[in-house]
Protein backbone atom coordinates (compact mmCIF):
# COMPACT_ATOMS: atom_id res chain seq x y z
CA UNK A 1 0.00 0.00 0.00
CA UNK A 2 0.98 3.16 -0.97
CA UNK A 3 1.85 6.05 1.57
CA UNK A 4 -1.30 9.01 1.22
CA UNK A 5 0.16 11.95 -0.16
CA UNK A 6 -1.19 15.98 0.18
CA UNK A 7 -0.71 18.61 -0.18
CA UNK A 8 -0.86 19.72 3.70
CA UNK A 9 1.14 17.25 4.68
CA UNK A 10 3.80 18.42 2.70
CA UNK A 11 3.82 21.67 3.86
CA UNK A 12 3.53 20.45 7.29
CA UNK A 13 6.83 17.88 7.14
CA UNK A 14 8.86 20.70 5.28
CA UNK A 15 7.51 23.35 7.70
CA UNK A 16 8.71 21.19 10.40
CA UNK A 17 12.44 20.30 8.41
CA UNK A 18 13.09 24.13 8.53
CA UNK A 19 11.74 24.69 11.94
CA UNK A 20 14.02 21.74 13.05
CA UNK A 21 16.90 23.45 10.67
CA UNK A 22 16.16 26.82 11.80
CA UNK A 23 16.38 25.89 15.48
CA UNK A 24 19.77 23.96 15.17
CA UNK A 25 21.47 26.94 13.55
CA UNK A 26 21.17 29.00 16.74
CA UNK A 27 24.14 26.96 18.24
CA UNK A 28 25.53 25.18 14.55
CA UNK A 29 24.75 27.63 12.40
CA UNK A 30 27.00 30.43 10.67
CA UNK A 31 26.93 32.71 13.98
CA UNK A 32 28.66 35.80 14.51
CA UNK A 33 32.79 35.38 15.96
CA UNK A 34 31.36 36.47 19.55
CA UNK A 35 28.53 33.91 19.62
CA UNK A 36 30.46 30.58 18.04
CA UNK A 37 30.52 27.32 20.11
CA UNK A 38 32.93 25.05 19.95
CA UNK A 39 32.35 22.25 18.30
CA UNK A 40 32.93 19.66 20.61
CA UNK A 41 30.06 21.57 23.24
CA UNK A 42 27.44 19.65 24.18
CA UNK A 43 24.49 22.33 22.87
CA UNK A 44 26.87 22.75 19.38
CA UNK A 45 26.35 19.10 18.70
CA UNK A 46 22.60 19.05 19.50
CA UNK A 47 22.30 21.85 17.22
CA UNK A 48 24.18 19.70 14.62
CA UNK A 49 22.16 16.91 14.80
CA UNK A 50 19.18 19.05 14.56
CA UNK A 51 19.94 21.13 12.16
CA UNK A 52 21.07 17.86 9.84
CA UNK A 53 17.76 16.41 11.36
CA UNK A 54 15.60 19.08 9.32
CA UNK A 55 17.50 18.93 6.31
CA UNK A 56 16.66 15.46 5.95
CA UNK A 57 12.74 16.22 6.92
CA UNK A 58 12.60 18.94 3.95
CA UNK A 59 13.97 17.08 1.51
CA UNK A 60 11.84 13.93 1.86
CA UNK A 61 8.99 16.76 2.06
CA UNK A 62 10.50 17.72 -1.35
CA UNK A 63 10.77 14.20 -2.76
CA UNK A 64 6.50 13.80 -1.27
CA UNK A 65 5.75 16.90 -3.06
CA UNK A 66 7.18 16.07 -6.48
CA UNK A 67 5.16 12.55 -5.87
CA UNK A 68 1.84 14.69 -5.75
CA UNK A 69 2.59 17.09 -8.78
CA UNK A 70 2.79 13.93 -10.82
CA UNK A 71 -0.37 12.61 -9.42
CA UNK A 72 -3.76 13.19 -11.08
CA UNK A 73 -4.65 16.21 -8.97
CA UNK A 74 -1.44 18.40 -8.79
CA UNK A 75 -1.36 21.22 -7.35
CA UNK A 76 -1.16 24.64 -9.18
CA UNK A 77 1.47 27.41 -8.83
CA UNK A 78 -0.49 29.38 -6.81
CA UNK A 79 -0.53 26.20 -4.18
CA UNK A 80 3.26 26.27 -4.46
CA UNK A 81 4.22 29.55 -4.34
CA UNK A 82 2.38 29.07 -0.46
CA UNK A 83 4.22 26.14 0.01
CA UNK A 84 7.49 28.09 -0.88
CA UNK A 85 6.71 30.87 1.83
CA UNK A 86 5.60 28.58 4.72
CA UNK A 87 8.68 26.19 4.27
CA UNK A 88 10.69 29.73 4.20
CA UNK A 89 9.20 31.10 7.15
CA UNK A 90 11.24 29.60 9.63
CA UNK A 91 14.46 30.88 7.73
CA UNK A 92 13.46 34.20 7.88
CA UNK A 93 15.21 34.82 11.61
CA UNK A 94 17.48 32.39 11.25
CA UNK A 95 21.08 32.97 11.78
CA UNK A 96 23.29 32.65 8.74
CA UNK A 97 23.43 29.17 7.65
CA UNK A 98 26.32 27.15 5.15
CA UNK A 99 28.40 29.86 4.57
CA UNK A 100 29.95 33.06 6.22
CA UNK A 101 29.45 34.56 2.79
CA UNK A 102 26.73 37.06 3.84
CA UNK A 103 29.74 38.53 6.23
CA UNK A 104 31.89 39.07 3.13
CA UNK A 105 29.00 41.08 1.94
CA UNK A 106 27.99 43.33 4.63
CA UNK A 107 32.36 44.44 4.78
CA UNK A 108 32.17 44.85 0.74
CA UNK A 109 29.39 47.34 1.30
CA UNK A 110 31.24 48.87 4.50
CA UNK A 111 33.85 49.50 2.38
CA UNK A 112 32.22 50.93 -1.04
CA UNK A 113 30.26 53.11 1.41
CA UNK A 114 33.54 54.36 2.67
CA UNK A 115 34.73 54.74 -0.85
CA UNK A 116 37.48 51.91 -0.70
CA UNK A 117 38.44 50.02 -3.04
CA UNK A 118 36.84 46.63 -2.93
CA UNK A 119 38.12 45.02 -5.93
CA UNK A 120 42.12 45.88 -4.63
CA UNK A 121 41.92 45.25 -1.03
CA UNK A 122 39.86 42.62 1.34
CA UNK A 123 37.82 43.14 4.25
CA UNK A 124 41.03 43.04 6.64
CA UNK A 125 41.45 46.76 4.88
CA UNK A 126 38.11 48.05 6.64
CA UNK A 127 38.87 46.16 9.92
CA UNK A 128 36.70 46.28 12.86
CA UNK A 129 33.93 44.06 14.04
CA UNK A 130 32.46 43.52 10.16
CA UNK A 131 35.70 42.58 9.16
CA UNK A 132 36.23 40.09 12.09
CA UNK A 133 33.65 38.06 11.14
CA UNK A 134 34.65 37.20 7.59
CA UNK A 135 36.15 33.98 6.75
CA UNK A 136 40.16 34.37 7.01
CA UNK A 137 40.11 33.01 3.73
CA UNK A 138 38.46 35.72 2.21
CA UNK A 139 39.82 38.96 4.46
CA UNK A 140 42.63 39.79 2.33
CA UNK A 141 41.38 38.90 -1.37
CA UNK A 142 38.97 41.44 -3.74
CA UNK A 143 35.40 41.00 -4.35
CA UNK A 144 34.49 39.02 -7.25
CA UNK A 145 30.54 40.85 -7.36
CA UNK A 146 29.66 43.49 -10.05
CA UNK A 147 28.35 46.82 -9.15
CA UNK A 148 25.00 46.34 -9.09
CA UNK A 149 25.31 44.00 -6.10
CA UNK A 150 27.80 46.06 -4.22
CA UNK A 151 25.75 49.06 -4.86
CA UNK A 152 23.03 47.03 -3.24
CA UNK A 153 24.79 46.09 -0.14
CA UNK A 154 26.77 49.63 0.23
CA UNK A 155 22.97 51.08 0.52
CA UNK A 156 22.12 48.57 2.80
CA UNK A 157 25.13 49.02 4.74
CA UNK A 158 24.13 53.03 5.18
CA UNK A 159 20.54 51.91 5.92
CA UNK A 160 21.67 49.66 8.71
CA UNK A 161 25.11 51.80 9.69
CA UNK A 162 27.33 49.10 10.39
CA UNK A 163 24.63 47.03 12.44
CA UNK A 164 25.45 43.29 12.03
CA UNK A 165 21.85 41.76 13.20
CA UNK A 166 20.17 44.81 10.71
CA UNK A 167 22.16 43.99 7.77
CA UNK A 168 22.30 40.43 8.36
CA UNK A 169 18.12 40.69 8.18
CA UNK A 170 18.49 43.01 5.30
CA UNK A 171 20.72 40.50 3.11
CA UNK A 172 18.13 37.77 3.48
CA UNK A 173 15.39 40.30 2.57
CA UNK A 174 18.07 40.53 -0.67
CA UNK A 175 17.79 37.11 -1.02
CA UNK A 176 14.54 36.29 -0.68
CA UNK A 177 13.56 39.26 -3.24
CA UNK A 178 15.67 36.84 -5.60
CA UNK A 179 13.75 33.81 -4.82
CA UNK A 180 10.77 35.52 -5.03
CA UNK A 181 11.80 36.69 -8.98
CA UNK A 182 12.65 33.12 -9.80
CA UNK A 183 9.66 31.57 -8.45
CA UNK A 184 7.76 34.14 -10.33
CA UNK A 185 9.37 33.66 -14.00
CA UNK A 186 9.67 29.59 -13.77
CA UNK A 187 6.10 29.16 -14.87
CA UNK A 188 6.59 32.01 -17.79
CA UNK A 189 9.54 29.99 -18.63
CA UNK A 190 7.97 27.08 -18.69
CA UNK A 191 5.26 27.35 -20.45
CA UNK A 192 7.15 28.93 -23.35
CA UNK A 193 9.43 25.80 -23.35
CA UNK A 194 6.73 23.61 -23.11
CA UNK A 195 7.16 22.18 -19.62
CA UNK A 196 4.77 21.58 -16.79
CA UNK A 197 4.41 25.25 -14.65
CA UNK A 198 4.28 23.35 -11.75
CA UNK A 199 7.50 20.93 -12.04
CA UNK A 200 9.34 23.78 -13.17
CA UNK A 201 8.50 25.46 -9.75
CA UNK A 202 9.05 21.86 -7.77
CA UNK A 203 12.36 21.75 -8.92
CA UNK A 204 13.86 25.19 -9.56
CA UNK A 205 11.96 27.92 -6.37
CA UNK A 206 11.15 24.74 -4.04
CA UNK A 207 14.40 22.54 -4.10
CA UNK A 208 16.22 22.39 -0.65
CA UNK A 209 19.18 23.96 -2.25
CA UNK A 210 17.68 27.27 -3.24
CA UNK A 211 15.68 26.97 0.38
CA UNK A 212 19.04 26.27 2.57
CA UNK A 213 21.80 28.39 0.53
CA UNK A 214 19.90 31.25 -1.33
CA UNK A 215 17.13 31.33 1.53
CA UNK A 216 18.90 30.32 5.18
CA UNK A 217 22.58 31.15 3.39
CA UNK A 218 21.66 34.63 1.87
CA UNK A 219 23.37 34.13 -1.23
CA UNK A 220 23.66 36.70 -3.70
CA UNK A 221 22.94 34.18 -6.60
CA UNK A 222 19.49 34.35 -5.59
CA UNK A 223 18.99 37.92 -7.12
CA UNK A 224 21.45 37.05 -9.80
CA UNK A 225 18.92 34.40 -11.28
CA UNK A 226 15.94 36.25 -10.17
CA UNK A 227 17.04 39.16 -12.69
CA UNK A 228 18.31 36.79 -14.89
CA UNK A 229 14.88 34.59 -15.01
CA UNK A 230 12.87 37.74 -15.14
CA UNK A 231 14.73 39.42 -17.98
CA UNK A 232 14.41 35.82 -20.00
CA UNK A 233 10.65 36.50 -19.45
CA UNK A 234 11.28 40.19 -20.30
CA UNK A 235 12.72 38.82 -23.90
CA UNK A 236 9.97 36.14 -24.45
CA UNK A 237 7.35 39.20 -24.49
CA UNK A 238 8.61 40.98 -26.94
CA UNK A 239 10.70 43.60 -25.21
CA UNK A 240 14.22 42.46 -25.94
CA UNK A 241 15.91 45.84 -24.95
CA UNK A 242 14.37 45.40 -21.36
CA UNK A 243 15.53 41.61 -21.22
CA UNK A 244 19.18 42.24 -22.44
CA UNK A 245 19.23 45.20 -19.70
CA UNK A 246 17.77 42.94 -16.57
CA UNK A 247 20.17 40.32 -18.00
CA UNK A 248 23.50 42.46 -18.20
CA UNK A 249 22.05 43.62 -14.65
CA UNK A 250 22.02 39.96 -13.18
CA UNK A 251 25.38 39.63 -14.77
CA UNK A 252 26.78 42.80 -12.72
CA UNK A 253 25.73 40.66 -9.61
CA UNK A 254 27.95 37.54 -10.75
CA UNK A 255 29.94 37.26 -13.94
CA UNK A 256 28.15 33.76 -15.43
CA UNK A 257 24.88 35.66 -15.78
CA UNK A 258 26.36 37.08 -18.79
CA UNK A 259 25.75 34.00 -20.69
CA UNK A 260 21.88 35.03 -20.69
CA UNK A 261 22.57 37.61 -23.25
CA UNK A 262 23.06 34.64 -26.19
CA UNK A 263 19.96 33.35 -25.25
CA UNK A 264 18.33 36.97 -24.98
CA UNK A 265 19.62 37.54 -28.83
CA UNK A 266 18.39 34.12 -30.51
CA UNK A 267 14.84 34.63 -28.85
CA UNK A 268 15.04 37.74 -31.29
CA UNK A 269 15.93 35.95 -34.60
CA UNK A 270 13.23 33.89 -33.59
CA UNK A 271 11.07 36.32 -32.90
CA UNK A 272 11.18 37.66 -36.77
CA UNK A 273 14.29 39.97 -35.89
CA UNK A 274 17.17 40.41 -38.24
CA UNK A 275 20.15 38.88 -36.31
CA UNK A 276 22.70 42.00 -36.94
CA UNK A 277 20.20 44.03 -35.50
CA UNK A 278 19.33 41.69 -32.54
CA UNK A 279 23.18 41.62 -31.99
CA UNK A 280 23.72 45.37 -31.86
CA UNK A 281 20.73 46.17 -29.98
CA UNK A 282 21.64 43.94 -27.22
CA UNK A 283 25.57 45.11 -27.41
CA UNK A 284 23.91 48.52 -26.57
CA UNK A 285 21.48 47.69 -24.21
CA UNK A 286 24.21 46.10 -22.53
CA UNK A 287 26.81 48.44 -22.98
CA UNK A 288 25.10 51.55 -21.75
CA UNK A 289 23.59 49.59 -18.84
CA UNK A 290 27.19 48.29 -17.56
CA UNK A 291 28.51 51.77 -17.49
CA UNK A 292 25.72 53.67 -16.19
CA UNK A 293 25.35 50.79 -13.31
CA UNK A 294 29.01 51.45 -12.68
CA UNK A 295 28.87 55.00 -12.68
CA UNK A 296 25.60 55.11 -9.98
CA UNK A 297 27.45 52.42 -8.07
CA UNK A 298 31.23 54.22 -8.22
CA UNK A 299 33.22 51.06 -7.70
CA UNK A 300 34.71 51.08 -11.05
CA UNK A 301 35.33 47.95 -13.77
CA UNK A 302 37.99 46.49 -11.31
CA UNK A 303 35.27 43.41 -10.87
CA UNK A 304 36.97 41.95 -14.02
CA UNK A 305 40.26 41.53 -12.78
CA UNK A 306 38.76 39.77 -9.64
CA UNK A 307 37.14 37.28 -11.22
CA UNK A 308 39.19 34.47 -9.96
CA UNK A 309 38.64 35.55 -6.11
CA UNK A 310 36.63 32.69 -5.50
CA UNK A 311 39.45 30.13 -6.00
CA UNK A 312 40.96 28.63 -3.21
CA UNK A 313 43.51 25.81 -2.71
CA UNK A 314 40.62 23.97 -0.13
CA UNK A 315 37.80 23.91 -3.56
CA UNK A 316 37.00 21.15 -4.43
CA UNK A 317 36.21 21.42 -8.45
CA UNK A 318 36.63 18.97 -10.51
CA UNK A 319 40.05 20.80 -11.61
CA UNK A 320 41.46 21.77 -8.81
CA UNK A 321 40.73 18.07 -7.17
CA UNK A 322 42.28 16.69 -10.31
CA UNK A 323 45.05 19.62 -10.55
CA UNK A 324 45.77 18.24 -6.75
CA UNK A 325 46.59 14.89 -7.32
CA UNK A 326 48.54 15.95 -10.44
CA UNK A 327 50.57 18.05 -8.58
CA UNK A 328 51.13 15.33 -5.56
CA UNK A 329 52.49 13.02 -8.12
CA UNK A 330 54.64 15.13 -9.79
CA UNK A 331 56.09 16.01 -6.40
CA UNK A 332 56.65 12.38 -5.44
CA UNK A 333 58.86 12.16 -8.84
CA UNK A 334 60.54 15.11 -8.22
CA UNK A 335 59.71 16.58 -10.96
CA UNK A 336 59.56 20.93 -10.90
CA UNK A 337 56.57 21.00 -12.50
CA UNK A 338 54.24 20.17 -9.60
CA UNK A 339 53.16 23.78 -8.67
CA UNK A 340 52.06 24.31 -12.52
CA UNK A 341 49.56 21.15 -11.98
CA UNK A 342 46.65 22.82 -10.70
CA UNK A 343 46.91 26.55 -12.75
CA UNK A 344 47.02 23.97 -15.91
CA UNK A 345 44.04 21.93 -14.94
CA UNK A 346 41.79 25.23 -14.25
CA UNK A 347 42.86 26.07 -18.27
CA UNK A 348 41.51 22.63 -19.03
CA UNK A 349 38.58 22.91 -17.02
CA UNK A 350 37.86 26.63 -18.67
CA UNK A 351 39.00 25.50 -22.23
CA UNK A 352 35.79 22.69 -21.49
CA UNK A 353 33.71 25.14 -20.22
CA UNK A 354 33.80 27.00 -23.69
CA UNK A 355 33.69 23.88 -25.75
CA UNK A 356 31.08 22.34 -24.11
CA UNK A 357 28.78 25.83 -24.13
CA UNK A 358 29.70 26.03 -28.40
CA UNK A 359 28.35 22.73 -28.84
CA UNK A 360 25.45 22.88 -26.27
CA UNK A 361 23.99 26.41 -28.15
CA UNK A 362 24.95 24.69 -31.53
CA UNK A 363 22.58 21.96 -31.13
CA UNK A 364 19.94 22.88 -29.00
CA UNK A 365 20.15 27.07 -30.35
CA UNK A 366 16.33 26.22 -30.95
CA UNK A 367 15.56 26.32 -27.21
CA UNK A 368 17.57 28.80 -25.70
CA UNK A 369 16.29 28.68 -22.44
CA UNK A 370 17.58 25.03 -21.99
CA UNK A 371 20.35 25.40 -23.72
CA UNK A 372 21.03 28.49 -21.44
CA UNK A 373 20.45 26.14 -18.39
CA UNK A 374 22.77 23.60 -19.99
CA UNK A 375 25.52 26.20 -20.52
CA UNK A 376 25.50 27.83 -16.94
CA UNK A 377 25.77 23.87 -15.43
CA UNK A 378 28.75 23.06 -17.78
CA UNK A 379 30.83 26.68 -16.54
CA UNK A 380 29.91 25.85 -12.99
CA UNK A 381 30.82 21.96 -13.32
CA UNK A 382 33.97 22.69 -15.14
CA UNK A 383 34.76 26.21 -13.31
CA UNK A 384 38.13 26.49 -11.07
CA UNK A 385 35.84 27.18 -8.44
CA UNK A 386 32.30 24.96 -7.23
CA UNK A 387 30.28 25.25 -4.24
CA UNK A 388 26.69 23.53 -3.83
CA UNK A 389 24.87 26.50 -4.46
CA UNK A 390 26.44 27.32 -7.80
CA UNK A 391 24.70 23.88 -9.47
CA UNK A 392 21.65 26.22 -9.20
CA UNK A 393 23.05 28.50 -11.57
CA UNK A 394 22.02 26.12 -14.16
CA UNK A 395 19.52 23.85 -12.37
CA UNK A 396 17.06 27.23 -12.50
CA UNK A 397 16.51 27.19 -16.56
CA UNK A 398 17.04 23.27 -16.66
CA UNK A 399 13.46 23.10 -14.43
CA UNK A 400 12.32 25.41 -16.42
CA UNK A 401 12.77 23.72 -19.84
CA UNK A 402 14.11 20.34 -19.28
CA UNK A 403 12.35 18.14 -22.57
CA UNK A 404 11.36 15.20 -20.17
CA UNK A 405 10.70 14.02 -16.93
CA UNK A 406 13.72 11.90 -16.76
CA UNK A 407 16.20 15.09 -17.56
CA UNK A 408 14.38 16.33 -13.98
CA UNK A 409 14.64 13.09 -11.59
CA UNK A 410 18.13 13.23 -12.57
CA UNK A 411 18.76 16.70 -11.64
CA UNK A 412 16.54 16.26 -8.15
CA UNK A 413 18.78 13.07 -7.80
CA UNK A 414 22.52 15.50 -7.59
CA UNK A 415 19.72 18.42 -5.81
CA UNK A 416 19.62 15.57 -2.62
CA UNK A 417 22.94 15.13 -2.49
CA UNK A 418 24.38 18.43 -2.78
CA UNK A 419 21.87 19.11 -0.22
CA UNK A 420 23.60 17.66 2.31
CA UNK A 421 26.95 18.44 1.49
CA UNK A 422 27.97 21.67 3.80
CA UNK A 423 27.78 21.91 7.19
CA UNK A 424 25.26 24.98 9.01
CA UNK A 425 28.36 26.40 10.25
CA UNK A 426 29.89 26.72 6.73
CA UNK A 427 33.23 25.37 7.87
CA UNK A 428 35.63 22.26 6.84
CA UNK A 429 34.11 19.31 7.92
CA UNK A 430 35.68 17.16 11.05
CA UNK A 431 35.07 13.38 11.35
CA UNK A 432 32.60 13.97 14.54
CA UNK A 433 31.08 16.38 13.35
CA UNK A 434 30.43 14.10 10.33
CA UNK A 435 29.06 11.49 12.97
CA UNK A 436 26.69 14.36 14.46
CA UNK A 437 25.99 15.13 10.99
CA UNK A 438 25.10 11.24 10.07
CA UNK A 439 23.37 10.74 13.36
CA UNK A 440 20.87 13.55 12.77
CA UNK A 441 20.09 12.74 9.55
CA UNK A 442 19.14 9.06 10.61
CA UNK A 443 17.40 10.09 13.13
CA UNK A 444 15.06 11.84 10.36
CA UNK A 445 14.50 8.66 8.12
CA UNK A 446 14.00 6.54 11.72
CA UNK A 447 10.94 9.48 12.33
CA UNK A 448 9.80 8.96 8.52
CA UNK A 449 9.66 5.36 8.74
CA UNK A 450 7.82 5.02 12.00
CA UNK A 451 5.56 7.72 10.19
CA UNK A 452 5.09 5.25 7.31
CA UNK A 453 4.65 2.21 9.24
CA UNK A 454 1.74 4.12 11.43
CA UNK A 455 -0.21 5.21 8.66
CA UNK A 456 -0.32 1.57 7.15
CA UNK A 457 -0.87 0.02 10.36
CA UNK A 458 -4.81 -1.67 10.29
CA UNK A 459 -7.66 0.89 10.98
CA UNK A 460 -6.19 4.04 9.41
CA UNK A 461 -7.56 5.32 6.14
CA UNK A 462 -4.84 5.35 3.33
Amino acid sequence: MAFPVDLRRCQVLGLVGTTFLAAGGESAGALPVRELLAPSSAHAALGLVGAYFGVVLLIAAWVLLGRLIRGPEPPGPRALMAVLVIWAAPLLLAPPLFSRDVYSYLAQGAMVDAHMDVYAHGPARLGGPLAAEVSPLWRHTGAPYGPVFLGVASALSGLTRGELPAGLFGMRLVALLGVGLMAAALPRLARHSGADPAAALWLGALNPLVLLHLVAGAHNDAIMLGLLGFGLVAALGRWPVLGAVLVTLAALVKAPAALGLVAVVVLQVRAGADRTRAVVTTVVAATVTTVAATTAAGTGYGWLRALDTPVSSQNWALTSLLGRATGALLERLGSDLAPLAVPVWHAVGMVAAVVSVLVIWLRLRPRPVYALGLSLAAVAAFGPAIRPWYALWGLFLIAAAAPSSSVRHRVAAVTGVLALAALPSGGPVGTGQLALAVLGGVLAVIVLFQAHQAELAPGRTA
